[in-house]
């Protein structure tokens, strides 16, 4: 299904009275942020040279173009957009990455599943009282998962679901982790996009609610499913209200579309599908601490504790579906920044103290396949590098950095283009 926003924009010269005078031009005398207008109305504002960007945005040019080097290197197709102070200073794109494509952006799509559940956690609180505490294997919130086939579900709270402390075996070779020590784990089934919901509740658990980290994506399914039964409404639809339509995304949507097989939900573990200047309208928003113009769209404390350790995960630096830089791991990255990475070479990065949001396109050509969402999309596809390998790394080159490790590199890459 496509998301459009229906929301009636005025001319360019209307949007951009509201939005670079905000509460002046309603006669409150107040300046305003700048938040940017939808692209449909003139988009974000940006600085070219160099001079403009290292005085005004405070970024060396030089510098960003060497991250976006490593990024062309680690992925087939992708791209790289830096946000400063409010102005886009970099945007760029190869192979079949661009503007107005809606490419399968996957894990990083959890990071919008967190949000939504934040959002939903307020909104609905009468109806979900206990918050992240709530233990939601439960007739009222998890009824698919009667009679429970391990009981130590019932001890799952919504909070170890969104940290991936709930005790779900990781998917693919991923390990456990144990207060940061690392244990190994036997690959086991995961999701069935065929029975995405019945697999994603019945995924092996390999230790106790709360007693472990690892990486699984069934739990943000299960937390999705959950807001299906708190707000009734679907997971892209309560998105669409609660944070398309006020930024002003252009079309986007899921990637429901597997073939001869269409997804009867969204998946909350991924596979979201953005416009890339609309992914960091939503990292600009999180960056305002849940703000948008003179709105409060995510409750500002959960975001506070998207970065930093929570109780529900004393195991690893991952709150909320996102890795955060509180233990400075990324040595080269502010201990305030967090971000979400997606298969591929996707992630969307947050550095608050700097004012700083990145966010990194990847993806093969199949994450690219414009049958996967309802969004029509640019017929001018660029394939040049549909034959691209990755350069191996040997004792003289760093090679291809792909994955986390790349998402990491370009982290550090940028953060060390500020000048100020």
């Amino acid at each position: 299904m496509a998301f459009l926003s229906r929301r009636r924009l005025g001319s360019r010269k209307l949007w951009a009275l509201v939005f670079f005078l905000g509460p002046l031009a309603l006669g409150t005398g107040v300046a305003a942020e700048y938040f940017p207008p939808p692209d449909a109305a003139g988009g974000w504002r940006t600085l070219k040279d160099p001079a403009r960007i290292r005085r005004q945005a405070g970024l060396d040019l030089p510098t960003l173009e060497r991250a976006y080097e490593v990024t062309q290197r680690g992925t087939q197709n992708g791209g790289l957009l830096v946000v400063r102070h409010g102005y886009l200073v970099w945007e760029k794109y190869f192979g079949r990455a661009g503007r107005n494509v809606n490419p399968d952006m996957a894990s990083t799509g959890k990071a919008f599943t967190s949000v939504a559940c934040g959002i939903m956690l307020q909104e609905f609180q009468s109806r979900i009282p206990e918050g992240l505490d709530t233990r939601v294997f439960t007739e009222k919130y998890l009824p698919e998962a009667f009679p429970l086939d391990d009981p130590r579900r019932a001890e799952i709270t919504l909070g170890q679901l969104l940290c991936m402390s709930a005790g779900y075996h990781g998917e693919g070779s991923s390990p456990g982790m144990v207060n940061g020590v690392v244990v190994p784990l036997t690959p086991v089934p995961g999701q069935d996009i065929r029975d995405l919901d019945g697999s994603s509740l019945r995924t092996v658990m390999w230790t106790n609610a709360g007693a472990g980290y690892s990486y699984s994506s069934p739990a943000p399914h299960i937390a999705s499913m959950v807001l299906r039964r708190v707000t009734g409404m679907e997971l892209q639809d309560y998105i669409q209200e609660r944070l398309a339509k006020p930024m002003g995304w252009g079309p986007w949507g899921y990637c429901m579309h597997r073939g001869a097989f269409t997804l009867p939900h969204a998946n909350g573990a991924g596979s979201i599908a953005l416009h890339a200047t609309d992914a960091v309208r939503f990292g600009y928003c999180l960056l305002h601490r849940g703000r948008w113009q003179d709105r409060q769209l995510v409750p500002a404390e959960y975001l506070e504790k998207c970065r930093k350790f929570l109780p529900h995960n004393p195991h690893s630096p991952f709150s909320l579906q996102f890795e955060h830089n509180a233990d400075g791991h990324v040595a080269g990255a502010p201990r305030d920044a967090f971000y979400k990475s997606g298969a591929g070479g996707f992630g969307l990065l947050i550095v608050p103290s700097l004012d700083l949001v990145i966010y990194k396109l990847g993806g093969n050509n199949g994450q690219y396949d414009p049958t996967l969402t309802d969004v029509p999309q640019p017929k001018d596809v660029d394939t040049s590098r549909d034959a691209w390998k990755p350069i191996p790394r040997t004792p003289f080159h760093e090679g291809s950095l792909g994955g986390d490790d790349g998402l990491r590199r370009v982290l550090e890459m940028v953060v060390s283009a500020v000048r100020d």
